[in-house]
């Protein structure tokens, strides 16, 4: 056969259905995927009215959920005869944000916001599989392009426009059964995965809780044998024990403070590790011509600012470095580990948050910080005694993480070849 007679067969077989780089076995030979409109695949739900029935709400990653009943009283000002019905196997996406994937497989019947579009499938439709599909990167490129608005905060799919988006389906019920259950034990893996890590991380807060003093208190509950019958730890204020600063930015516009040599460190580098490197580098003019400061590596960091998970983390230098204005810095002292003073304070990032200053924005000040009470034994070896346990369970943590990481990465890579790519749709 001619390469080029190769070529026009390649393209008459692409146009006639497509094939996935993985297929199960019996499979193989049930023929090509076919081509199918979203609208014979789907109905839409438009039920309304049933306020008897239970809140739901999308989410993210945990999929079609109940909504605490507090928030039904704040759901449209306590209307909810205009909320949407839906029942167990139907897809709700949300309107507005359906350009990037925001849908999921209910489990559940109630009913949910007027925001988002409900999806009823057709017999022979299995919409676990679709559930998973609908989260590809084909398919969502389908749901932008068809989205319409004016940019993309206000892109609307409405069920009119996602009816006409063509998908390609296995012709055989069965075998949108066997990828859907695929997937869905990839996913009880993976969330065994994170509940065993989420156990590990309330095991060690708890662990903290025991290794360090309560509030008030000389020792903490839990001592290591050898430690038993020491000194009491000592108890005071933050800012009694350490000295405590913050840094600075040069000006931006001078191009004589920039590009040096001192690494600058700001808070998205301030996120429960020892920093090690920097982003950006300053001159020593602009060092000396700023209020920035260089602090010695042992300097504990914390942020002050972010209406995010950024204000209360803290991080260890392990170099020096000078800082912007939203890092606090605890200088290192004398007899004080600074890897316990880091692991103290990164313990307690839900305290810390809980302390901040109320208003327009919840901001951490030098004043807040220096009040905090920290706790310490007089005995350095003690100190790393405890750092030491700790961080032994820090390791284990982040091996287990990285499990986790690895199985989501395997998901992704399974979902790639269990449905077509992009560049066969595209053809």
């Amino acid at each position: 056969m001619s390469s080029k007679n190769k070529t026009t067969d390649t393209k008459e077989a692409t146009k006639s259905g497509l094939v996935p780089k993985l297929r199960f076995p019996e499979f193989r030979e049930a023929g090509r995927w076919q081509l199918k409109l979203l609208g014979s695949l789907f109905s839409q739900r438009e039920e309304i009215g049933y306020t008897n029935l239970r809140l739901l709400s999308l989410m993210d990653k945990e999929g079609i959920i109940p909504q605490e009943e507090s928030n039904r009283k704040n759901s449209a000002s306590g209307d909810l005869s205009k909320y949407l019905r839906v029942a167990s196997g139907d897809i709700a996406y949300n309107t507005m944000r359906m350009w990037e994937g925001r849908s999921a497989l209910s489990k559940l019947e109630g009913i949910v916001s007027p925001a988002y579009t409900i999806c009823r499938p057709a017999q022979g439709t299995n919409s676990l599989f679709f559930s998973y599909y609908f989260k590809t990167p084909q398919l969502i490129a389908e749901f932008a392009r068809y989205s319409q608005g004016l940019v993309k905060d206000t892109l609307n799919l409405k069920f009119d426009a996602f009816a006409r988006i063509p998908a390609a389906t296995p012709c055989d019920l069965a075998e949108q059964k066997k990828i859907a259950e695929c997937l869905s034990s990839a996913d009880e893996v993976i969330a065994s995965q994170a509940r065993k890590v989420d156990a590990l991380r309330t095991h060690k807060k708890g662990l903290m809780q025991q290794l360090f003093p309560r509030e008030g208190k000389t020792q903490p509950r839990l001592r290591f044998p050898k430690f038993r019958n020491a000194a009491d730890w000592v108890s005071d204020s933050l800012g009694t024990i350490f000295e405590t600063t913050s840094g600075g930015t040069p000006s931006r516009t001078e191009k004589a403070y920039w590009n040096g040599k001192i690494p600058w460190i700001t808070t998205s580098l301030v996120d429960f590790r020892v920093i090690t490197s920097a982003e950006e580098f300053l001159t020593a003019d602009g060092l000396a011509n700023s209020s920035a400061k260089l602090f010695p590596k042992g300097t504990v960091l914390m942020a002050m600012y972010g209406q995010g998970k950024t204000r209360g983390q803290v991080a260890l230098l392990g170099i020096e470095a000078a800082t912007n204005q939203a890092c606090a810095a605890i200088l290192p002292r004398k007899g004080i580990d600074p890897y316990f003073v880091y692991t103290n304070l990164a313990g307690r990032y839900d305290e810390v948050r809980g302390m901040s200053n109320s208003g327009g924005q919840e901001n951490l000040s030098q004043g807040l910080i220096r009040e905090m009470q920290f706790a310490f034994p007089p005995d350095t070896a003690e100190q790393r005694k405890v750092t030491s346990c700790l961080s032994s369970f820090d390791a284990l943590v982040t091996a287990e993480t990285q499990k986790l990481e690895a199985l989501k990465i395997h998901k992704k890579g399974l979902m790639q070849q269990l449905f077509p790519s992009p560049d066969e749709i595209e053809a």
